[in-house]
């Protein structure tokens, strides 16, 4: 082999070494900073340690603002326990808005942009917690403990969550987390959704590295075991736990109806639940799942689609409680003032693509090896009335944790080695 091209072939060589053991650390550290998945529940706050108490003044304050009495007031003690690709990212960019807009007290995480997950919250996991301190807000992604959060807020806070299609939500899921689920790498069609659902138990380790994402993913989110029998009584008594602990339940397929609700509940105005979707994948890498699949999917997650069944129902009485005719005028109203919130604030009016956005605030984190997540491009000229409304409106999730005061060491540093390998 003439000597220049044996040099090349060593230097690439050791390029591949050099990339090998690099790659072996990044591992390593993201080992570090991602928690181990355990099945049982973490030791919570010793006993002893003082919950949430209010000083006399604040608690006053808050029973008022909370409409205990006096009428209706803005209810501002808020718990949304987010779940994944439910549209959760847009509700939490709501809930960060009403807060920043009333000064209100986040529980934020500490060094990322969730509590630890997939392990159970904590109180400890709460960035500057101290016994006893109280918070108006928790919204961060977490494994859902009700008693460590419970005793971050004061008795009389607003539970909400969102739910969605479970068939969908696995698509969706199955997309955005499968190439870091290691048991998908072993799919080999150019269909692995369709390969996967063909026969899931033979790919499917509920041991495995982040298997958590691809089965019972809500049931998961809110606390339970996502592998429990179907036919064990234990699987309604978790719903109907659900149904107790949470004031409100929100439909991804119905939003907009959710959001009607929510301001009701919340005693909000409609400027508080303006929104502009966000996190949202494009067109090209949204299969949907053809009959067949959508039937196999609802299967495999059947004990998500229990928990859907029963919400969805809840939440058609909790509509004709409310009032059919006056649903639909409110919808229409929030519809009409969501699109003049898109002329005002939206270069050309649309979603683009991630290479397309061209402030980097504006660019919203994307999934590993992929640039399928959808932003926006805020418009150069918006009158002062609206411009911080707007950009608040359109600011991703990190950037806006950024904004908000949150230490996210590690969730940055794991961008910038995302950056530099081109992940």
């Amino acid at each position: 082999m003439p000597l220049p091209q044996r040099k090349r072939w060593e230097s690439m060589a050791k390029g591949l070494v050099l990339g090998a053991l690099f790659t072996s650390f990044l591992l390593l550290l993201y080992s570090y900073a991602v928690p181990p998945l355990h099945a049982g529940l973490p030791s919570a706050t010793p006993e002893g340690v003082a919950s949430c108490s209010p000083a006399p003044g604040e608690a006053e304050t808050a029973a008022t603002a909370n409409g205990s009495s006096g009428g209706c007031q803005p209810r501002r003690d808020i718990v949304f326990m987010k779940t994944h690709k439910t549209a959760s990212s847009t509700l939490l960019n709501i809930l960060f808005r009403f807060g920043q807009k009333h000064g209100l007290k986040f529980a934020f995480p500490n060094g990322r942009n969730d509590f630890d997950y997939p392990a159970f919250f904590a109180r400890s996991l709460v960035q500057d917690y101290r016994p006893g301190a109280c918070f108006n807000i928790i919204c961060n992604h977490m494994r859902f403990h009700y008693e460590e959060v419970r005793g971050l807020v004061p008795p009389n806070a607003t539970f909400i969550t969102v739910l969605r299609d479970p068939a969908r939500l696995f698509e969706s899921s199955f997309h955005y987390f499968g190439s870091v689920v290691p048991f998908t790498w072993k799919l080999s069609g150019r269909d692995k959704l369709a390969e996967f659902l063909q026969d899931p138990d033979r790919y499917y380790d509920p041991n495995g590295y982040n298997a958590h994402y691809l089965r019972n993913l809500l049931f998961f989110d809110l606390g339970y075991d996502s592998g429990l029998d179907p036919r064990s009584p234990q699987v309604q008594e978790h719903i109907l736990e659900v149904e107790r602990r949470f004031h409100l339940v929100l439909l991804q397929e119905y939003f907009d109806e959710s959001l009607v609700l929510l301001k009701d509940l919340l005693c909000w105005e409609l400027e508080d639940v303006l929104y502009f979707k966000l996190n949202a994948r494009r067109a090209s890498a949204v299969p949907r799942l053809s009959g067949e699949l959508y039937r196999r999917a609802t299967a495999w997650n059947v004990l998500d689609a229990r928990l859907y069944r029963h919400f969805n129902a809840s939440f058609w009485r909790k509509v004709e409680a409310f009032g059919r005719e006056r649903m639909a005028r409110e919808v229409a109203a929030l519809r009409r003032a969501n699109e003049r919130m898109r002329r005002i604030c939206i270069d050309g009016g649309h979603a683009v693509d991630a290479a397309a956005i061209q402030d980097s605030a504006m660019q919203p984190w994307q999934p590993l090896g992929a640039k399928s997540i959808l932003g926006y491009n805020l418009k150069k000229s918006i009158g002062q009335r609206h411009a911080q409304l707007c950009r608040r409106m359109l600011t991703p999730e990190i950037q806006y944790l950024m904004d908000l005061g949150v230490n996210l060491w590690i969730t940055k540093l794991w961008k910038l080695v995302r950056d530099f390998l081109q992940w």
